[in-house]
């Protein structure tokens, strides 16, 4: 094997490690704001039954109900599913960001187009995982007496096939979510980073990275939620079992809005924040530096 291909081949590497276990270290820490982000966004209004009257009791009740486990239904999908979802991430937008670099696009657009195609290409990975983990998040029994991961995604397979109304419900919502996510994300970040000097102290310098990583991932939510919302009540229950309510991602938005409001296309706003703020943070912070030590040491 030649020296340019054995460092190509370390590059990616790098990128896909650095991007696996940034993911693994995220979902971690921030899968039960994810629950209650998923259990506000499939709720109906005021008439559902079972609708929360805030973050606080929406975490009391499902601490009293379901037990401290119930914080983390369907965290294996993502488990499972969050590495080579954060390695197709970082790895396809350094991959894409090199590409644009021979493209007229100046550099700051070239970042959020690089953006883009990584959330899309991340959301053809990620789409069936988010069908199971979702309709796990949805389930109100106990931790004990819910179903397997594994037989989750059985049951939807046999009932549903691999499809666009089976493993694969909700494609077109979780590409807009994850496209207009990752393009503001890496576009406001690596933007911002590069117009704010860098400090010579360690740690105002893990600060000032972290600080542009909380705000890159909070304009991210806020900007994506909507789909985010749609691709909840797409691949979550339909209100009438056997009636398919929630169709496409825009029908759905328009339903939500039509039915509900302008704010119901913002539901789970605040867990979500509190998830991808700080989790958006730590995942380019666990990338950056895994990515600078694998380079010394690797």
């Amino acid at each position: 094997m030649t020296s340019k291909k054995k460092s190509l081949l370390r590059e990616a590497s790098h990128q896909i490690i650095a991007g696996g276990s940034a993911g693994l270290v995220e979902i971690c820490l921030m899968h039960p704001l994810d629950v209650v982000k998923t259990r506000f966004q499939i709720q109906r209004g005021k008439s559902d039954p079972n609708s929360y009257k805030g973050l606080g009791d929406c975490f009391r009740t499902i601490f009293r109900t379901e037990g401290v486990y119930g914080f983390y239904k369907g965290i294996l999908p993502p488990i499972l599913a969050e590495t080579p979802k954060r390695a197709v991430k970082f790895f396809t937008f350094e991959q894409y960001k090199k590409l644009l670099s021979f493209t007229s696009l100046s550099p700051g657009m070239a970042l959020s187009v690089a953006g883009l195609g990584s959330g899309l290409t991340e959301a053809l990975v990620v789409n069936p995982f988010e069908v199971v983990k979702v309709s796990l998040q949805a389930n109100r029994d106990s931790f004990k007496v819910q179903p397997s991961t594994f037989a989750q995604a059985r049951n939807i397979i046999n009932t549903d096939g691999f499809g666009l109304r089976g493993l694969n419900k909700g494609l077109t919502s979780t590409l807009g979510r994850h496209g207009v996510f990752n393009m503001i994300y890496f576009g406001f970040y690596f933007n911002v980073k590069d117009a704010i000097p860098a400090s010579q102290d360690p740690r105002l310098e893990f600060m000032r990275k972290f600080a542009i990583g909380l705000v890159s991932g909070t304009v991210s939510s806020c900007v994506n939620i909507p789909f985010d919302v749609a691709k909840s009540r797409i691949q979550g229950p339909q209100p009438v079992p056997g009636e398919i309510k929630y169709r496409s991602c825009f029908q759905s938005m328009a339903l939500v809005y039509r039915e509900e409001g302008y704010l119901a296309l913002y539901k789970g706003l605040i867990p979500k924040i509190m998830r991808l703020g700080p989790g958006g943070a730590v995942m380019l912070l666990v990338y950056e530096y895994m990515s600078g030590w694998l380079q010394k040491n690797w």
